[in-house]
């Protein structure tokens, strides 16, 4: 099943969908206590930021703007799939 949008917000109401990444979200997270969350491959999210930046400068500013944000409570989870082919 294709995750758009319209499914995102039946299943996952409330949790946090980072603009422009939305074809790097690969599942969404449940967890007893907690909302559902998005998970996103860190794999695709670097690879969609090295279309317009290197390697190196695409784990930085995964590693400082992306995964160091605090979105919401329901804050994105990511799948270090990066070294994985």
């Amino acid at each position: 099943m294709e995750l758009t949008r319209d499914f995102i917000d039946t299943m996952a109401d409330g949790a946090i969908i980072l603009d422009g990444f939305e074809d790097c979200i690969i599942g969404i997270t449940e967890e007893c206590g907690n909302g559902p969350r998005l998970l996103y491959s860190v794999k695709s999210i670097i690879n969609k930021l090295m279309d317009d930046m290197s390697e190196e400068d695409a784990l930085e500013y995964y590693q400082f703007n992306i995964l160091g944000g605090y979105f919401g409570e329901q804050n994105p989870i990511f799948l270090v799939d990066y070294m994985v082919d």
